[in-house]
């Protein structure tokens, strides 16, 4: 068939993770047309037209694609380094490896990441893009270094938003307001003009611009009452890294504050990572109606902590989880994410039953959907919604029978079971590799770009400082 208008998806294991919907629905089909979830059931599904493309399951999984509510693409081809540092030395090892990138370089940078997370199930993700002011080093979340700050070229942004839309991930599109350059108007001007370049681009896949909320790094006092009149102006979400780290927590602290204080708490506010808070901080938040995303494999991996994830969702703070860094998650698999803050929130609580295997897949697709302000489009298999799926072979390898579905999805399958992603009805990857041949070009060129910029960059974990990083042949 040439051009097919949709697909019939027969067979199916279907999780829909939709409010009111049951959790399973075996022998289950669902019909696609024109990249939209047009209609879903079980059993016999309805006739279609030789227009639709009838593809038969065999009784594997079809879920939502995953959902990153907190994501740094650009970082892709910086793993493996700083595996011994916690927040801030990690920070300072990781970006040595793009510091130097030019505007197409970061996009190259961006675009591997991109498809990196394609070809993980990711299908939508926030991305906080690399910022105008390159990276400073922190001692006790201060900056070191002082003296004035020169600014990237704004292509810098757009490239990274560019790449993002060349990949065919859904996305949000995130950037740091630079706001210790210029004075207040200057610094919105600016972020104006990287807004409009977000929403001249196609809406079907950028679908939010937001905010990079600077409060855990930026020195400037008046950070959080900026970020708020940005959010006003313009109309976005904002995502601030905040008590991450136990370093400075006091200070971080102080900033939570500050954001009150601003009135920035609202359903347009996230908290990315909220590790280091209080009973007393966590009443604030939820009293404000602001959200959280949760980071659970790069929390561990930085040594950041454990988020206190039963409280929070008990006082009714929605909770999205996300992937951070591709440089500190190393792979980036969701299921991965997954597991490992199921686990940890169970081995801090002794609790079997603090979270569930549905908890945390809702927390991974519709919940991230959720607090990105997303979920009309995307997060489940709902009519209506963008045709957005994984089909997961729990057959191959075979994981054995499945008792509880969902459990199963979660806790046994992975990125081995992961056979194919969709993106509004259109395959974007096979066996983990992405169909679009871009894909095989931003790898060669990250292959060839990274290693010429970070000739003499100090890097942290890597075996001889200054040459090509390991396994990379310049």
């Amino acid at each position: 068939m040439s051009n097919p208008r949709g697909i019939l998806i027969t067979g199916a294991t279907l999780l829909p993770v939709a409010n009111g919907a049951p959790e399973v629905i075996r022998d289950g089909w669902m019909l696609v047309e024109d990249g939209i979830i047009s209609s879903l059931g079980e059993g016999i599904p309805h006739r279609v037209g030789d227009d639709i493309e009838v593809i038969d399951v065999a009784g594997a999984f079809v879920a939502p694609g995953f959902v990153s509510s907190h994501s740094h693409l650009f970082t892709s081809g910086s793993r493996g380094l700083a595996v011994n540092e916690t927040l801030y030395g990690w920070c300072t090892a990781m970006f040595a490896v793009t510091g130097a990138a030019t505007p197409d370089e970061i996009y190259w940078c961006t675009l591997h990441g991109a498809f990196d997370m394609l070809n993980n199930g990711v299908t939508t993700a926030f991305d906080f893009t690399d910022g105008r002011l390159p990276w400073e080093p922190l001692v006790d979340g201060r900056r070191i270094e002082g003296g004035p700050q020169e600014l990237r070229a704004v292509e810098y942004l757009t490239r990274q938003a560019d790449a993002k839309l060349d990949s065919g991930i859904r996305f949000v599109n995130s950037v740091l307001i630079d706001d210790t350059v210029g004075t207040r108007e200057e610094v919105l001007e600016r972020l104006g003009e990287i807004v409009r370049h977000c929403e001249s681009l196609d809406r079907r896949f950028m679908l939010r611009a937001a905010i990079s909320g600077a409060g855990q790094w930026s020195p400037n006092t008046d950070c959080a009452k900026i970020e708020v009149e940005a959010m006003r102006r313009f109309g976005l979400i904002n995502q601030a890294h905040l008590l991450e780290t136990r370093e400075a927590v006091e200070l971080q602290r102080e900033k939570f504050d500050r954001y009150e204080a601003a009135s920035a708490f609202g359903p347009d506010f996230i908290f990315g990572h909220f590790i280091q808070t209080t009973p007393d901080i966590l009443r604030r938040t939820a009293a404000g109606g602001a959200n959280m995303s949760w980071q659970p494999n790069a929390n561990g991996r930085l040594a950041s902590g454990v988020a206190a994830i039963p409280e929070i969702r008990a006082l009714g703070i929605r909770v999205g989880m996300g992937l951070d860094d591709q440089a500190c998650t190393d792979i980036s698999d969701p299921w991965q994410n997954m597991r490992m803050g199921m686990y940890a929130v169970r081995a801090t609580t002794g609790d079997p039953t603090t979270l569930s295997t549905a908890d945390m897949l809702r927390m991974h697709t519709l919940g991230s959907a959720e607090i990105l302000g997303i979920d009309d489009r995307v997060g489940s298999l709902e009519p209506g919604k963008f045709a957005d799926f994984v089909i997961v072979d729990p057959r191959s390898p075979d994981i054995g029978p499945l008792w509880e579905p969902v459990s199963s999805y979660v806790l046994a399958c992975g990125l081995r079971n992961l056979k194919k992603v969709y993106v509004g009805g259109e395959l974007r990857s096979v066996g983990g590799d992405a169909v679009d041949p871009l894909a095989s070009e931003a790898s060669r060129q990250i292959h060839r770009i990274l290693p010429e910029i970070t000739r003499g960059a100090p890097l942290a974990g890597a075996v001889h400082a200054g040459e090509p990083l390991v396994g990379v042949s310049a």
